[in-house]
């Protein structure tokens, strides 16, 4: 009876390991979902999306500098591109006739924080207000309601998500990243993108607008990208706005 009872306990124990083996490949894999619009502890950013248009988006935070804005914005418009622009709330008192451009060039802004903190150590208050200054910051300046989020430093927590969610945003960060920040030069920008393993349709592409060659890699970023066939489209328009969820490496797919 002893070995009996001894032997079946070896069997569950064999059974819970290997149930529990199974769940961490899948969770590893990004098998799992979870709902766009839930809460809990699996709350996930956008990153890219899954679609079958060749779209793609190309992404500015601008915390700092403004050298280059005004380049930028006519790079972007001698190649009939849209891109997104995410900006603080500092960046916004100090150059906000390049906001309203940025605004008028038919361009998305997106709330990059008003100080360039790290959100996750703040409180729900601290975050809300975080996000809500230069909100109404940019909507004074151009009448636009703000609904993209880029956390600073792409650091975020279930609460950070949870907090922009509720007050009208989705969160967004990337799943390329250009190194233009590394300021290693214009073939190194190209590169980086390009030759990205995850660069495909949906794809979501992380520029600085104060970046030191980010400019004279930019024009033919672009036209390397239109030749592979993508397509360029602002954030608010490659991602779902309902009926969607989430898988485990943030590709928001629609339902």
């Amino acid at each position: 009876m002893k070995t009996q009872g001894y032997g079946a306990l070896l069997a569950f124990t064999f059974c819970l390991i290997s149930a529990l083996s199974i769940l961490y490949w899948s969770n590893t894999k990004g098998q799992l979902t979870v709902s766009g619009g839930a809460g809990g502890s699996s709350e996930l950013p956008i990153k890219c999306v899954q679609t079958e248009r060749p779209q793609i988006a190309l992404t500015f935070d601008t915390a700092s500098g403004n050298g280059d804005t005004a380049r930028i914005l006519e790079i972007l418009r001698s190649n009939d591109v849209t891109a997104t622009f995410f900006v603080t709330g500092g960046w916004v008192d100090a150059y906000p006739e390049d906001v309203k451009a940025i605004q008028a060039a038919g361009h998305d802004l997106g709330n990059h924080s008003a100080t360039h903190s790290d959100m996750n150590g703040l409180d729900a208050e601290k975050q809300t207000e975080e996000l809500l200054s230069v909100h109404q910051k940019v909507k004074d300046l151009t009448g636009a309601d703000m609904t993209l989020f880029r956390p600073p430093f792409g650091d975020y927590n279930d609460l950070v998500i949870q907090t922009a969610r509720e007050n009208g945003y989705f969160t967004i960060l990337w799943d390329i990243d250009s190194m233009d920040w590394k300021d290693y030069g214009t073939d190194s920008i190209i590169d980086a993108v390009y030759n990205h393993r995850h660069l495909g349709n949906g794809s979501i592409i992380l520029c600085h607008n104060g970046a030191k060659y980010t400019v004279e890699a930019l024009d033919p970023l672009i036209k390397i990208l239109k030749e592979k066939g993508f397509e360029f489209v602002p954030v608010s328009k490659l991602i779902y706005q309902e009926n969607f969820h989430m898988n485990q490496e943030g590709r928001q797919i629609p339902d």
